[in-house]
């Protein structure tokens, strides 16, 4: 019996939190289940002649296209090459597809496409294929984009968690999410801050190189860094403990959050990546980020505990503790 029992589909269940993770089990896992799609990570492994290949997809509807920091041909790019780092692949290629709308201004789609070709310059991957589709006024949102990529991994991680690992992150969150809200201009918030869109392959690729000890590595999108940290610990015979004043926030961010009630560990991030690395590798880790421009304000933020187990608990500045669930809905829709 499926959990997201009969009924309609709402934005919530690609909101990244408790509904999409039912969503994709009950429904796609239930039906396309395989050793490969049931690892769940950012990108499938596929071993072919004894080369291991990342492949990934995604699709990509936000509004406003263009926001500051980015747009979405930015996003799309970034986003897909960042799917493959997170495995400790190299990102080579990656496809693209337009889904149109009639009536869509010509200037726009110029502007966008040119992004997608400085984006893929940038991060070192070709455009290699495409799909274009024009659908009927009033039948899309503007535009959607489409892309897929495929790496070559050169490193694996090593997959076994256990009590004292560090958890890090390479720089402050929810930038993406808040540049988005002030972009649109519904509440009327005035404030000065540009998306973390941005291509983590190269920093990642420092990463490895420095230390051996990797067991663990996501880009928090959807969901933000408290989905993450979830998806780590569900099912698991650990806990994630994270300190509140060791997450790098910018004043901006929780100036808005207390406005608006958002909890920044929920905001949606296009530029950061969680890693989690064996205790004694950490300060090394650190380090190398540090020194690399994408990672100048990593910190430690947590560490692996015995219990609770399958939790994730936030210690917080007074002292107390809370546990930081998996969102069931979403702060807002399509925004990345």
């Amino acid at each position: 019996m499926n959990t997201y029992g009969n009924q309609r589909i709402s934005l919530a269940h690609g909101s990244g939190g408790k509904l999409t993770h039912d969503l994709i089990k009950d429904c796609f896992l239930a039906r396309f289940k395989n050793p490969i799609l049931s690892e769940l990570t950012d990108s499938a492994i596929l071993n072919l002649k004894g080369i291991n290949l990342a492949f990934t997809t995604d699709s990509y509807v936000i509004r406003p296209l263009f926001f500051p920091g980015g747009d979405i041909g930015k996003l799309a790019v970034y986003g897909t090459v960042n799917d493959l780092a997170v495995v400790g692949a190299k990102p080579l290629y990656i496809s693209c597809g337009y889904l149109i709308e009639e009536g869509f201004n010509s200037v726009s789609l110029d502007e966008i496409t040119q992004s997608i070709g400085d984006a893929a310059r940038n991060a070192g991957v070709l455009v290699v294929t495409g799909d274009t589709k024009v659908v009927e006024h009033g039948k899309g949102d503007g535009i959607f984009i489409n892309t897929s990529g495929i790496g070559v991994c050169y490193y694996q991680l090593l997959q076994d968690i256990e009590v004292g690992d560090k958890v890090l992150i390479n720089g402050p969150i929810g930038d993406h999410e808040i540049a988005i809200i002030s972009a649109r201009g519904e509440l009327g918030l005035d404030v000065k801050i540009e998306s973390d869109c941005a291509p983590l392959a190269d920093l990642i690729s420092h990463v490895l190189t420095a230390s051996g000890k990797i067991k663990f590595m996501r880009d928090p999108t959807r969901g933000g860094l408290a989905t993450t940290l979830n998806e780590i610990v569900t099912s698991k015979d650990l806990g994630i403990l994270i300190e509140e004043k060791a997450i790098p926030i910018r004043e901006e961010v929780r100036a808005v959050c207390s406005l608006l009630g958002f909890d920044p560990l929920y905001l949606a991030n296009e530029g950061k990546v969680v890693i989690i690395v064996g205790c004694e590798d950490a300060s090394l880790v650190v380090d190398t980020m540090c020194a690399h421009s994408l990672g100048r304000d990593a910190q430690v933020i947590g560490e692996v505990v015995e219990s609770p187990k399958g939790r994730v608990c936030l210690r917080t500045e007074i002292g107390g503790t809370r546990i930081v669930d998996m969102p069931v809905g979403t702060l807002l829709p399509r925004i990345c």
